[in-house]
């Protein structure tokens, strides 16, 4: 069956397709009597737009790119949902990209997304990402551009994030609150910015409270994974009999920490008491429940396509655009883990 097109619609009334583009788009110089018909006839003959012809003429694809580190995480698929509910309201589709972590997979990805001439692309960075050139390819190519959660600070884009150093440094005193002394990290990998933040929160906090850091209680994560956790626990309590505290980099290694000590009968909170961040919903089931910074990642995925949207309103207005910065709060969320 053919696809009804709007000069179809004209012959079969005898008006233009002016007037008929006019009557579906409700256009107060169309008179009811005319706009009636042409509805009641689009939809005798089951007219759709044509998408594609629309996009040609507004020079809008009606689509943005996500691309992020990990769909399975219980946070970036938190983010997506508030991504996509905002995209909806507003009548884009979007096209989400997965880039394993691997940064010659997110510059591949972002090239594809600038082929596609996507209206605007939302990124958070690999843990591999070393670089920048294919961020400021976006940047050159006057695409609206949003960071989230893993940035590059140097780039000049929105960005939506966290204080991580703050609320690694909460996250640590909160340990040292419940009489924590000696406290190890578990650390991300080198490269995201917010591994780094994170590190450098918690060891402000031994500082301010008086407490020595050493290195050899920072342990780094390669990929950030449940196995890792286990594995550093094995380390961790072999090698610092005394250690009664330790602050970790996400939830999932957070749960793989605490299995180990599960199945070793070494007792959370009595022996070690332990904290982990972005509050994953496999920490409250758990057991024990897991201590967590909540990171509103819902909120981050609402925020991040608001200040896409707005920076593509301004481009198409051809109006000034100022990248923005929003930083949303965290909260430490107390469960059995740490008490």
């Amino acid at each position: 069956m053919r696809e009804t097109t709007l000069k179809q619609i004209a012959e079969t009334l005898g008006i233009s397709i002016t007037t008929v583009s006019k009557a579906l788009k409700n256009y107060p110089d169309v008179s009811a009597k005319t706009r009636v018909a042409v509805l009641d006839l689009a939809e005798k003959l089951q007219y759709t737009p044509n998408t594609f012809a629309v996009n040609l003429r507004t020079k809008e694809s009606k689509t943005i790119g996500l691309i992020i580190p990990e769909v399975v995480h219980h946070f970036f698929s938190s983010v997506i949902n508030g991504i996509i509910a905002e995209a909806e309201k507003n009548g884009y589709l979007v096209i989400i990209l997965q880039s394993n972590e691997s940064v010659d997979m997110e510059k591949k990805q972002v090239e594809l997304l600038l082929n596609k001439r996507v209206d605007g692309i939302i990124l958070s960075l690999s843990n591999e990402s070393n670089d920048d050139d294919h961020i400021k390819e976006i940047i050159k190519r006057g695409i609206p551009f949003v960071q989230f959660d893993k940035i590059a600070k140097l780039i000049s884009s929105s960005k939506v994030i966290i204080n991580d150093q703050k609320a690694a440094m909460e996250a640590t005193e909160h340990l040292i609150k419940k009489g924590c002394k000696k406290i190890a990290h578990i650390r991300g990998p080198v490269n995201p910015q917010n591994a780094i933040d994170r590190f450098l929160g918690y060891k402000k906090a031994l500082e301010k409270n008086n407490l020595p850091f050493d290195s050899k209680l920072v342990y780094t994560c390669k990929n950030v994974t449940f196995e890792e956790g286990k594995e550093f626990a094995k380390q961790i309590i072999q090698e610092h009999k005394d250690i009664d505290g330790v602050f970790i980099i996400t939830d999932l290694v957070a749960v793989g920490f605490l299995a180990y000590c599960n199945e070793n009968n070494i007792a959370v909170p009595d022996k070690i008491k332990v904290i982990g961040f972005s509050n994953w919903f496999m920490s409250q089931v758990i057991t024990p429940k897991l201590s967590t910074v909540d990171q509103p990642s819902y909120e981050m995925g609402v925020k991040s396509f608001e200040l896409l949207l707005e920076e593509m309103n301004a481009r198409r207005e051809m109006l000034p655009f100022q990248p923005k910065t929003i930083e949303l709060n965290t909260t430490i969320i107390e469960r059995e883990s740490s008490k």
